[in-house]
C-alpha cells in the first residue's frame, strides 16, 4: 500500500473488505503495510471499524475520554489559581 493513502481511501479500503467478508474485517484480512496505514490514522483497530461506520462507536468510552478532558482542564485551572496567587 502506497504511504500516500488518504484516510477516505482508508475507510473505503475497510469498507469494501467488510462488504467482501460480511463480517467486521480484522486486521489479519490486510497485509502488514495497509493495517500500518489504516492504524497511522486511526490508532487501534476498532477506531478504524468506528470511522469506516461498520462498528458502532462505544458511548462508555467516548464518554470516559470526555470525562478525563473535562477533569483535566479543571485541574489545569485551580493549579493556575493557586499558583498565580504565590507570584
Amino acid at each position: 500500500m502506497n504511504s500516500k493513502v488518504t484516510k477516505e481511501q482508508c475507510i473505503l479500503l475497510i469498507q469494501q473488505k467488510a462488504s467482501e467478508l460480511e463480517r467486521f474485517p480484522k486486521k489479519s484480512d490486510f497485509d502488514n503495510e495497509t493495517v500500518n496505514t489504516i492504524k497511522s490514522y486511526f490508532g487501534p483497530w476498532p477506531r478504524a471499524l468506528e470511522a469506516a461506520e461498520i462498528k458502532e462507536p462505544n458511548l462508555e468510552r467516548i464518554e470516559q475520554k470526555r470525562e478525563k478532558r473535562r477533569r483535566a482542564k479543571a485541574n489545569q485551572i485551580r493549579y493556575r489559581k493557586e499558583h498565580s496567587k504565590e507570584e
